[in-house]
């Protein structure tokens, strides 16, 4: 599967044999996709990690590219919206509940064949959260679940009754009771979980963020931008109420006040856009400006991330954490970060290469796009503190999961030499990002 939503779990799988892990991968078997890429499974090395699928006929462990798959459209959010309210009408906690018994069944094989130690479920969909919960009861073994997004305080989770409401909330007080650890992205979500159940401290929950792979740019690092244009990229799609509207406005409004800059910027859009996004493109005219790249594979997207000058992103809650932020840390580009006030904002404005605005505000977005410029002409643009940015390296942030992963077990059983726990100690991003 594409998106940047693959990421952190793919990461996570790559580098935990690094210290020590050996992880058995269990998921599905899809046949259809907003985007596909083939080329994130060349990341995972087979003799280290094992994958198994669950399917109508068999499932084995395999390094499976999956045929005969096909590509879903990106409907409209509205679209999206009734088809998301009608799922979640019928299925608790999600569509994918129906993929709770083959996925029982398929673990319980792999439980038989390997000695497990500790199970780790991430989510959304939440329904992993409670395969993970009844294997644990079954067979013992400790589970860690992580949160990509918030569960019951998600305003896009839609409740079609309070019954439903109810019943999710029953369901997430009884993972949170029984799991070793809560692993979330951001301080937000901690703070959320934490005021909705009482019986929740603050060493219950462990936030471990988003990042980017250093190996995924070093190809790139000898790209310089083109210097006849000035680039602004996004990168990624635009969810649920996210939309490029107040930039593409801001962006007509700074060419219409600058008119020796209509030949001389770029706005490059890597991913997915919606229907309706597209109509703003014509109807701000700027059909000469703005570039689209279509879903391109995550290689290619750091690609043309590299050759940008500056790198865009929005955003209108404070519930989620894009993982694109993280990769523009990589890139060590400036930002320009439309963002409301909260966790996201800081980290933007800690990198001392951004300039953020808010998401709507037509007049900020302008005079940042206005500011970017003439540094750009000058020769000045900012570059991100290193110190900061480096301290979200996939890498590292797997160090601290491996921390969490050891602190669930009985660490006693395993031989773990002083080389390895002080490369977890040396990552251990409590000295980086407030836990």
């Amino acid at each position: 599967m594409g998106l940047s939503g693959v990421q952190r779990t793919l990461k996570f799988a790559k580098y935990l044999p690094e210290y020590g892990w050996q992880p058995v991968v269990l998921t599905s078997s899809p046949r259809s996709f907003y985007a596909y890429d083939e080329s994130l499974l060349n990341e995972i090395d087979p003799e280290k990690i094992q994958i198994y699928r669950t399917s109508k006929s068999s499932a084995a462990p395999k390094k499976e590219i999956i045929n005969n798959y096909k590509i879903s459209k990106f409907r409209s959010y509205t679209v999206q919206k009734i088809a998301r309210a009608g799922l979640q009408t019928i299925y608790q906690p999600d569509s994918k509940i129906r993929w709770k018994k083959p996925a029982l069944e398929l673990a319980r094989k792999i439980i038989s064949e390997h000695n497990i130690d500790v199970i780790y479920a991430t989510a959304p969909p939440f329904t992993d959260f409670l395969i993970a919960h009844q294997l644990s009861t079954e067979f013992n073994i400790p589970f860690v679940v992580d949160y990509r997004d918030v569960w019951i305080d998600n305003p896009f989770h839609f409740f079609a009754t309070p019954f439903h409401k109810m019943y999710s909330e029953k369901l997430e007080k009884e993972i949170l009771t029984y799991t070793k650890k809560a692993i979330v992205t951001n301080r937000n979500t901690k703070e959320l979980l934490i005021k909705r159940y009482s019986f929740i401290n603050h060493n219950d929950i462990v936030i471990i963020p988003h990042g980017y792979d250093e190996a995924d740019f070093t190809e790139f690092r000898h790209i310089t931008p083109d210097k006849s244009f000035f680039t602004i990229t996004h990168s990624g799609l635009f969810q649920d109420n996210r939309t490029p509207k107040y930039f593409f406005k801001a962006l007509s409004q700074f060419i219409k006040e600058n008119p020796e800059s209509a030949n001389k910027i770029k706005a490059n859009f890597i991913g997915l856009m919606r229907p309706e996004h597209n109509k703003y493109i014509v109807k701000y005219n700027l059909s000469k400006n703005v570039e689209q790249c279509g879903y391109v594979s995550h290689r290619e997207t750091i690609e043309k991330i590299m050759h940008s000058d500056v790198l865009w992103l929005m955003l209108n809650d404070t519930v989620r954490s894009p993982g694109k932020l993280y990769e523009y840390f990589g890139a060590k580009k400036p930002i320009l970060a439309c963002l409301p006030e909260g966790n996201m904002k800081k980290l933007a404005l800690d990198t001392k290469a951004a300039i953020c605005t808010s998401p709507k505000d037509v007049n900020a977005i302008k005079e940042a796009i206005s500011k970017f410029y003439n540094l750009w002409k000058n020769g000045m643009l900012p570059i991100p503190d290193p110190n900061y940015t480096e301290s979200f390296e996939r890498y590292k942030l797997t160090a601290n999961l491996s921390k969490e992963l050891a602190a669930a077990i009985d660490i006693n059983k395993f031989d773990i030499t002083s080389n390895q726990i002080d490369l977890v100690n040396e990552f251990d991003a409590e000295n980086q990002i407030e836990k």
